[in-house]
């Protein structure tokens, strides 16, 4: 169909912080590049969830001035402990035998959503255009296969595709160059993963799911700069490898939460579930009690390291940031390597467009890629995350600490992880079922209401945005071999299984309640989920995640 179209120089798909970092590097390097920043979130920062310990190393160079520009990073790390927990009490572990990659002297603790904001106000100021409420639907191709922009996604569509009164067709974005920075397991980088095969040469992608809470303290109990990082209890009961953390911002409120890496194996394993008898271990439940839930949020996490990033470049564009696998799992830091992807993708295409070049491979990206220390630094943790796959947190943990610490990451090998997390799930009859405690709603919580806390919100009367490839496969294969563990590996309760009057069973879909973790996409056992984005602004709106 014909649609509207605008030129840009310089497409870029998602306003997190690579794609914000790429558009205020571009802009420096060349004011007059024309520049157009499209999030899906009902305004930047909406669907942004981190930690966040924050490494300034990217801000240092794309602002240098951040402090008086008034950077939101208002909390320095004071303290740093780290624990190995069983059920009923935290060993601490002294910081000489910890990985150097875990110590935090001069990071931040910050609001990562409250972070692009500021990042989009820098970009606003050098003249970029950024639209929020936005979904991206497709890419758009030349006949050869280059990448020319993208289209946005199309307005008052039905559940059934028809066309509303309101209905106003999505638009092309042209551009010289397109950068794709959505974040986790985007499905434009899946598509593109793909269409130009860029995984050929790399392992399989790893993943965890991130659950975090915001709350509202007693100051008698607020310890402002302290960071706690912990491995073990929980989720060692059921086998699984991950790891919590309680992070003590500013304004008496501490960020909690808990990383369930997504390659465990026990169908019955609910990581929502498991960070609810997180909170209640004695040495977080000290800080919570008496304090009061403000947020709650879900998001996957990419962490297979340097061996399962893509190829980046293809023709007319970049995969920059966690869509491209940047995140170092070994620090559970990604911002500052996101940043510096997009800030390296800026100047390489900033260079090409000077030179009159359009719709190129940028090979030249890859080779300053290279050369940054974002990429040595995920050298050195490149085992890492196999590492603690292999063995598990503590014995991995301990490798890692020969390796990084005393041989600093340069040890002559590379350890494999080749299998995917979706393909990790044993069926039901070789697991043991997990019966989780109630919620007490003082520390723990259902999924309801915590989802209500994370304001999400989507237009009913569109089509659903959580695609089954197959529709009987939830009903006639997984909930035989794995009692359909969508029900559990999902944060938001859209998932259910439902019996009928007639005793048969129903797949349901709740996409209403769906926070954009990605973790169905990824977990899926047959990959019969696909994620894509529903109508624009849609989804959690997070007010400082």
């Amino acid at each position: 169909m014909e649609r509207e179209y605008m030129d840009y120089d310089v497409v870029i798909v998602g306003a997190g912080p690579a794609g914000l970092s790429a558009a205020c590097r571009l802009k420096q390097v060349n004011a007059e590049l024309s520049i157009v920043v499209v999030e899906k979130g009902s305004e930047v920062g909406a669907h942004i969830l981190s930690g966040a310990v924050f490494e300034p190393t990217a801000l240092n160079e794309l602002f240098p001035d951040w402090k008086a520009q008034g950077a939101p990073l208002n909390t320095e790390v004071k303290n740093d402990n780290i624990y190995v927990f069983n059920k009923a009490r935290g060993f601490k572990i002294p910081s000489l035998f910890a990985p150097k990659t875990m110590h935090n002297k001069g990071n931040y603790i910050v609001s990562l959503g409250n972070l692009c904001r500021w990042l989009a106000e820098q970009a606003e100021n050098l003249g970029v255009e950024i639209f929020p409420g936005f979904s991206v639907a497709d890419i758009l191709y030349a006949e050869d296969g280059r990448v020319l922009g993208v289209i946005t996604g199309d307005m008052g569509v039905g559940p059934d595709g028809e066309h509303k009164d309101a209905y106003m067709p999505g638009m092309e974005l042209r551009g010289k160059y397109t950068l794709f920075s959505e974040g986790c397991r985007g499905h434009l980088g899946k598509l593109l993963i793909e269409k130009f095969s860029l995984d050929r040469d790399s392992e399989s992608q790893h993943y965890g799911l991130g659950i975090k809470e915001l709350w509202s303290i007693p100051p008698e109990k607020h310890e402002e700069g302290l960071v706690m990082h912990s491995a073990g209890w929980p989720l060692n009961e059921s086998s699984s490898s991950g790891g919590g953390f309680l992070y003590h911002m500013d304004n008496n409120q501490v960020a909690v939460g808990l990383i369930t890496d997504l390659s465990y194996s026990n169908p019955y394993v609910s990581p929502f579930d498991e960070f609810q008898r997180y909170k209640h271990h004695p040495v977080i439940s000290q800080y919570l009690e008496g304090g009061e839930r403000i947020s709650y949020g879900a998001r996957a996490l990419v962490k297979g390291g340097l061996q399962s990033q893509p190829k980046m470049t293809f023709p007319g564009g970049i995969l920059i940031g966690d869509n491209a696998g940047t995140l170092n799992f070994a620090k559970i830091k990604g911002i500052h390597c996101a940043m510096k992807s997009g800030m390296i993708a800026a100047e390489s295409v900033a260079a090409a467009i000077s030179s009159g070049c359009e719709h190129d491979e940028l090979t030249s990206y890859t080779e300053a890629y290279k050369e940054s220390w974002a990429y040595k630094e995920l050298y050195q943790q490149r085992n890492f995350g196999p590492a603690q796959h292999k063995w598990g947190n503590i014995l991995g943990s301990a490798y890692a600490f020969i390796d990084i610490n005393i041989f600093n990451g340069q040890l002559p090998w590379t350890l494999k992880d080749p299998k995917p997390d979706h393909a990790q799930l044993k069926p039901i009859t070789e697991s043991t079922k997990i019966d989780y405690p109630k919620p007490d709603n003082k520390l723990s919580f259902d999924k309801l209401t915590s989802v209500f806390l994370s304001n999400t919100n989507h237009e009913e009367a569109q089509p659903c945005h959580l695609k089954l490839k197959n529709p009987d496969t939830p009903i006639s294969h997984n909930l035989p071999l794995f009692d359909e563990p969508a029900q559990r590996y999902c944060p938001a309760g859209v998932y259910e299984v439902i019996e009928q009057g007639d005793g048969s069973k129903h797949f349901q879909i709740n996409a209403q309640n769906c926070v954009h973790c990605k973790t169905c996409d990824i977990k899926d056992p047959t990959q019969n989920i696909v994620w894509v984005c529903p109508e624009g602004s849609g989804g959690p709106n997070y007010p400082n995640m």
